[in-house]
This record gives C-alpha cells, sequence and structure tokens, in this order.
C-alpha cells in the first residue's frame, strides 16, 4: 500500500493529492464514462447525457480535462464553429479503472447508505 503513497508529504510529486484528487469533483468520471461510451460529442450533448451539470461546470470540468491531457477538443472553423469532445489515448486508458470503480459501487452501493443511515442516528 505504501507505493500508492509515495511521496505524500510532498503535495507536487504525490499521485494522489496530484492526479487522483481530480477525478474527486463530481463531473469528471462521469464526463470521461459518457465519452468513453459515445466516442465523440458536442458540448450541447455531452450537456443532454448529463442533464444536472451547469454550462459552466461542464466548461470548466473540460478544460480541466483537456490540461490533464485526458480529453481531445476539436474546433471546425464553421458557421456557427463546431466544437467536439474526445478522449484521449491516455483518456480511454482510465476507462477498465473507472468500470472497476462503477462495479464497487454498485455492488456496496446499499451497505454504505445503510451504513450512513446508522451513524446519523448514532450520532444524533
Amino acid at each position: 500500500m505504501e507505493k500508492y503513497f509515495k511521496n505524500f508529504e510532498n503535495p507536487d510529486r504525490c499521485p494522489v493529492r496530484n492526479i487522483l484528487s481530480r477525478f474527486g469533483d463530481k463531473w469528471s468520471l462521469l464526463i470521461i464514462h459518457k465519452l468513453g461510451e459515445s466516442g465523440t460529442l458536442r458540448f450541447s450533448e455531452l450537456r443532454q447525457e448529463i442533464n444536472d451539470i451547469s454550462q459552466k461546470m461542464l466548461t470548466v470540468t473540460l478544460r480541466t480535462l483537456e490540461a490533464d491531457g485526458l480529453v481531445k477538443r476539436t474546433i471546425y472553423p464553421e458557421i456557427p464553429p463546431r466544437v467536439e469532445y474526445n478522449l484521449t489515448d491516455l483518456g480511454k486508458s482510465l476507462l477498465p479503472v473507472l468500470a472497476q470503480l462503477s462495479d464497487w459501487a454498485n455492488t456496496h452501493m446499499e451497505e454504505i447508505i445503510a451504513t450512513r443511515s446508522n451513524y446519523a442516528l448514532r450520532i444524533n
């Protein structure tokens, strides 16, 4: 387990703090999943697929994923301009890991919800 928390004291060199924390937000993994499922999507299509995300948050999250090299943004010189998003090879490499995490969450969701309820009852 220690190898996963190598350089934990140094936030710039710690993989958990520097890279994995990026996926702790509400939207990144969902966007990666949707792009992995569909291949290429326009901004409006992504927004329809994730109907509870705001336009601003979708923009911010896509820019972050693009900066990390996980998502590629392609602008077509048309009027109006067409912008499409797809996963890079690096982004695609996350799909099996995301599938495992989703499987784990689906398997344990009821147990975790029950435990949360019991905890809430104990502390109140």
